[in-house]
């Protein structure tokens, strides 16, 4: 969030939604935080084991690449899917010492899960990267494609938490949890064809607020009990 904030300070200055940001911390201080934050995962992540040591710096390097983007392809909304991807696969690394399918499916799941929700958020800027000359697919495709797109992504999500669930072996508390999920993405969708900013902020931040607690709780209690 650093580095995106660094990365698209005059870009969010010119930006109707976004022309306060740069006023909440000073420029040096964003950039010393980036600094400390950076030597503190690097530091972190070689503590950990061999693996997470060698992948960090690529982790960051996905994570950063996400914010340069939308200078040059539509397709920003699936890196920044990519660079959330990393979070479920490194926690696997630094469990295990090791790349496992779970995973793997978990963060694909995650890559169609941002990317849909991304598409849903880039609705109330479409103006504003049209006249900047931003790529994303709502400028490409329009708003109701790009919603239809959305609504496609989060079914593949969806499919990818069954997936998990059943690589991972997990058990019945996590598939009864499931309908919550599939609940919350209806939810999610509902409110954003009404094509409102009070609606899209209660889809992006209510529905996803609500899917990660579930999710989270599902995998927890129902490895807890097996124990």
């Amino acid at each position: 969030m650093l580095f995106n904030r660094l990365s698209d300070w005059s870009i969010d200055k010119r930006n109707p939604r976004t022309e306060s940001r740069h006023r909440l911390v000073a420029k040096p201080i964003v950039w010393t935080l980036l600094v400390l934050s950076t030597v503190g995962f690097l530091v972190a992540s070689a503590l950990i084991n061999a693996t997470t040591a060698l992948l960090a710096p690529v982790a960051l390097l996905v994570i950063w690449f996400y914010s340069l983007t939308k200078r040059f392809t539509s397709a920003t909304h699936f890196f920044l899917g990519l660079a959330l991807a990393v979070a479920p696969v490194g926690a696997w690394i630094a469990q295990t010492g090791r790349i496992d399918l779970p995973p793997l499916i978990l963060g694909a799941g995650v890559i169609c899960w941002v990317a849909g929700f991304d598409l849903i958020y880039a609705t109330q800027d479409i103006v504003f990267d049209r006249e900047e000359g931003l790529h994303s697919l709502v400028v490409k495709l329009g708003i109701t494609n790009s919603l239809r797109l959305a609504q496609w992504l989060h079914l593949l999500m969806f499919a990818a938490l069954i997936a998990f669930g059943f690589t991972a072996k997990l058990g019945w508390i996590y598939y009864a949890a499931m309908p919550l999920v599939a609940t919350a993405l209806f939810y999610e969708h509902r409110n954003a064809s009404k094509l409102d900013l009070a609606s899209t902020n209660r889809a992006f931040f209510h529905s996803n607020a609500f899917v990660s607690t579930v999710f989270t709780l599902a995998v927890a209690v129902d490895r807890l009990c097996l124990f």
